[in-house]
Order: C-alpha cells, then structure tokens, then sequence
C-alpha cells in the first residue's frame, strides 16, 4: 500500500534534508517544502547559507514557525559543520545529534535517508499508529521507538517508520480515523476493542451499522 518509502520533504543533497527536516519541526511538509522552494535555490551550502544574518534567515522561514529559534539553530549548525566536518553532514546517529537544534528524532531521519542508516524515528503518526495497531504498547514517543525496534527487524525499521507516518496521514488520523477504508481492521486491537462489534466508523467519523 505504500511503496514509495521516502520523505514527503523536497530536497536534493543531504545537507538541504537536514535543514528541511529542522524546519518541519511543528510545521507540515507542504509548508516547509513552499519555503525551501526559494530558500535552497540560492543557500544550498552552509557556506551560503552563512552569507545570512539570523534576521535575515528568520524572514525568510518565519511561516515555518519558531523562526527565532531555528534560525538560530540552522546558523550554528552550519558553522558547525564547516569548523568540524570540513563542510559534510557527519555519518552517524551520534554525530549528527551534536548538531545545534538536531534532536534524536531529526538525526534519526537524515540518517536513514541520507546514509542508509537502521533507524526509526518516532513522531506523532509513529506514535499513534503503532500503538492503535499494537505493534507498541507505550504511553511516550521515546518508548513507543524503542519498542518498534524491537518489534521490527531492523533491516525494515527506515522503511516502516515512512509506513507508519503514511498511514496515520492517509488512514489513522488523530480525529475521525477512517477505519472504513483500512486494509488492517482484522489486524487492529484499536478496531477490534475500541469500536463495538455491531458498528464501524465510516471516513466522516460516523458509525454505521456493519453488514452481517
């Protein structure tokens, strides 16, 4: 159902995926691919991007929201990766993380999809999914990770994370989740415990009567 495992974001080199993925924290991938659109173009490097005042950045990704800050940190990063990395996204998990604003979860996703790294990296979506689907069984977005790894063999674990979000965004919604139209019901404890066995939730969030 989900073949094409990559991000929704639109990048081309590695270091435009690490910004785009440190814009799309609490912002949606449209929005950030609508600012990147202008912004790679002409600061596709951190040298470049460098050429740039805080001000001026902030301008420029303010509809991503917390502009301050991830100027900020977009900034320092770069500087960081000119100072100790010769100018290159560094290969590891670890490394990335010492990236000024570059949590586990963004290092987990430039990783994977940069360097082919075994990662999964937990969000909203991965969250949700897998314990409605009981692949977890976790009350955090920390746990929920590392349950799945242990759930997931680990040659599947950056493709399944792209699985999990996709679903979430197409299927298992946060609201109204349009159990319906879903290809897992009879794999689903949220659908088998949560929804009373004479009804099902239609894509308007409406039950209805289930046929016999």
């Amino acid at each position: 159902h989900y073949p094409d495992t990559r991000p929704a974001l639109h990048y081309r080199t590695p270091f435009e995926l690490l910004i785009a993925v440190i814009l799309s924290a609490q912002c949606t991938d449209k929005r950030v691919n609508v600012v990147t659109a202008t912004l790679f173009p002409a600061y596709d490097s951190p040298e470049k991007m460098l050429q740039l005042t805080q001000s001026e950045l902030e301008k420029k990704i303010h509809s991503c929201g917390l502009g301050e800050s991830k100027s900020k940190n977009i900034l320092a990063t770069c500087r960081m990766l000119l100072e100790d990395y010769g100018g290159e996204l560094p290969r590891s998990i670890e490394e990335l993380q010492k990236l000024p604003g570059v949590g586990k979860k963004t290092a987990n996703v430039v990783g994977s999809v940069a360097f082919d790294i075994p990662a999964i990296a937990g969000d909203t979506h991965v969250f949700r999914v897998s314990n409605r689907l009981g692949l977890a069984e976790a009350t955090t977005v920390q746990k929920t990770e590392v349950q799945l790894m242990e759930a997931i063999p680990m040659e599947d674990w950056s493709k399944a994370h792209h699985w999990l979000i996709f679903h979430g965004r197409q299927l298992c919604t946060a609201r109204k989740p349009k159990c319906a139209e879903c290809f897992l019901p009879d794999l689903c404890p949220y659908y088998i415990d949560e929804l009373t066995p004479a009804t099902l939730v239609d894509g308007t969030g409406k039950k209805q009567t289930k046929s016999k």
